[in-house]
């Protein structure tokens, strides 16, 4: 079709990226607010491009038993087998079952950051999960296992040089358990991600990386299929 292009429509994506998260870092001075300011370009991102069974918002976790997470400032939940989203003096609560992926959305990729994103993550993985068979036309289905929660953090720009080298390799590689990064995104340097074949992390020093990250992400997404059905009576029983 005459005048258009799909890397046109891609770097524009790219741009309008990029341009709102730089926004976030120059026009506000106060650490919260820049901090505050940045969650809310992702999450609005997030909100905009991924597909509407997916949900994006600044949450606290909490499981069947009474467990929370600490604060995340991106949970990307589903709505449709997990239907459930609490709420309490302008916070959300978001159960455990329902969670796809986590993720810290800082200013800057730096070792201090890695460190409380991997906490933070960490918290949210320890968190119980329930599962329930689902009914369909042919039947009941028996409870879908639990699968991975996603983690990872998402900045503007990096504390070091080269951005995405050995140097933040080594910094995720001190939590593979719990805490590990799956991926993240360096908006004016490049993107990395947890290679599960290899075992090991990979920084990729690319252009467009908040688009990149962007499509890499739904992959994964995709390759997760849908959550588990949560057991509404057990947070039933937690009624006071």
């Amino acid at each position: 079709m005459t005048g258009h292009s799909l890397p046109t429509l891609l770097d524009a994506l790219h741009g309008s990226v990029e341009e709102e998260l730089q926004r976030a870092r120059t026009a506000l001075g106060h650490p919260t607010d820049k901090g505050d300011a940045s969650e809310d370009v992702w999450i609005e991102l997030l909100n905009k491009y991924l597909p509407r069974r997916y949900e994006a918002r600044k949450a606290h976790v909490v499981d069947s038993q009474g467990a929370f997470s600490q604060q995340m400032d991106v949970v990307i939940h589903d709505r449709q087998y997990s239907p459930l989203v609490f709420t309490f003096k302008d916070s959300f609560y978001v159960p455990a079952e329902s969670v796809y992926a986590v993720f810290e959305a800082k200013q800057t990729m730096s070792d201090k950051h890695i460190a409380y994103a991997q906490e933070k993550i960490a918290s949210v993985r320890k968190l119980h999960r329930t599962s329930m068979p689902v009914p369909t036309v042919d039947g009941l289905k028996k409870p879908k296992e639990p699968g991975h929660i996603l983690g990872g953090l998402l900045t503007l720009t990096s504390d070091w040089k080269p951005p995405l080298g050995d140097t933040m390799l080594g910094h995720l590689r001190k939590d593979q358990d719990l805490g590990r990064l799956d991926l993240g995104c360096v908006a004016d340097a490049g993107w990395f991600v947890y290679d599960l074949d290899a075992k090991d992390f990979a920084g990729h020093a690319v252009n467009r990386s908040a688009t990149r990250f962007l499509f890499e992400f739904i992959a994964r997404l995709q390759e997760l299929a849908t959550v588990p059905m949560l057991d509404v009576r057990a947070y039933a029983a937690q009624i006071p």
